[in-house]
């Protein structure tokens, strides 16, 4: 068990006149609205500081806080290795199955937390972010310099990440642009979740062909910009998901089940999918000098002696 955690959050503009049931069935809809009733009325949720009731009305600028009582995480992977230290900087191998911050079901049973375990002095905060499901390297910062200059590299898109990818059928070309915008929509059962869409914004993927197999190719892929879920959701926007993702599919769309329900609907953190973050380069934020990390996949997953047959 974890020792629990108190989520807040601040009523908006648009968000009065919702009542506090309201308010948590619509935005926290992990939960069913007699699920969340039962938690207010048993005292797990405070108004202002002080507790409330399932029909209390909000109004703008009002703080509710939800005690969610210690839980029993799930199983994942906790060994992070490391594979560069210094004053400033961490760069790890994140394992596929490990969420890099606490969402979800996952507080301590994450890559920041066991990392705050072996910093607790200064803990090191992640540049940038892996899916849960993609394994590979990751970038920290341990000094706020390092957090100021490299923070910058990510805005100026100075930060080189590669990637290989399995991706479904045969990618005929040997390189692929693909710039499908990207951003929220409505979701019927997770409220909003990111994907291709018009209205989103600006991303950029360009891949480049490893090697085709029966069923499969296998991809290079550097990008441009850092959307939430970019490779998968660009991969399934040109027609090519993922091997084994859960959630998106041909267009870049999430597939939804045809009676969706909290046990059948697919969820961004849901692993399955074949995604490595394969090299990092970067500037360092005291010596500029630059760095570049390359990191081959774990040997023991599967269909990865082909992308190390081909990374070799």
């Amino acid at each position: 068990m974890n020792q629990g955690w108190t989520y807040h959050d601040r009523i908006s503009k648009q968000q009065v006149g919702l009542t506090v049931l309201q308010y948590y069935a619509q935005y926290y809809r992990h939960s069913s609205a007699s699920e969340w009733q039962t938690k207010i009325a048993s005292g797990q949720v405070q108004l202002n500081d002080r507790s409330t009731t399932p029909d209390t009305p909000l109004q703008k600028g009002d703080r509710l806080a939800y005690h969610r009582p210690p839980w029993q995480e799930p199983i994942v992977p906790l060994t992070i290795e490391l594979l560069y230290e210094d004053a400033d900087l961490l760069v790890v191998n994140k394992p596929s199955g490990l969420p890099v911050l606490p969402g979800a079901g996952f507080l301590e049973h994450t890559l920041l937390h066991q990392i705050q375990k072996q910093y607790p002095q200064q803990p090191p905060v992640p540049i940038h972010r892996l899916g849960r499901g993609t394994s590979g390297l990751l970038l920290l910062a341990r000094s706020p310099l390092a957090k100021s200059h490299l923070t910058q590299q990510m805005r100026d898109r100075a930060i080189r990440k590669i990637y290989r990818a399995l991706a479904s059928g045969t990618v005929s070309a040997d390189e692929l642009t693909i710039q499908e915008p990207i951003g929220p929509i409505s979701h019927p059962a997770l409220g909003t979740l990111y994907a291709a869409t018009p209205t989103g914004s600006f991303a950029q993927s360009h891949c480049r062909v490893l090697q085709r197999n029966p069923q499969d190719t296998l991809l290079e892929v550097t990008i441009l910009t850092g959307r939430p879920h970019q490779i998968r959701i660009h991969l399934a926007a040109a027609g090519f998901p993922l091997v084994g993702d859960p959630l998106y599919g041909v267009g870049g769309l999430p597939i939804v089940p045809a009676q969706p329900n909290a046990d059948n609907v697919p969820v961004p953190g849901d692993c399955g999918y074949w995604l490595h973050a394969y090299q990092l380069a970067f500037q360092h934020p005291r010596s500029q000098e630059p760095l570049c990390f390359t990191c081959e996949p774990d040997s023991s997953q599967l269909r990865v002696s082909a992308i190390q047959n081909v990374a070799n």
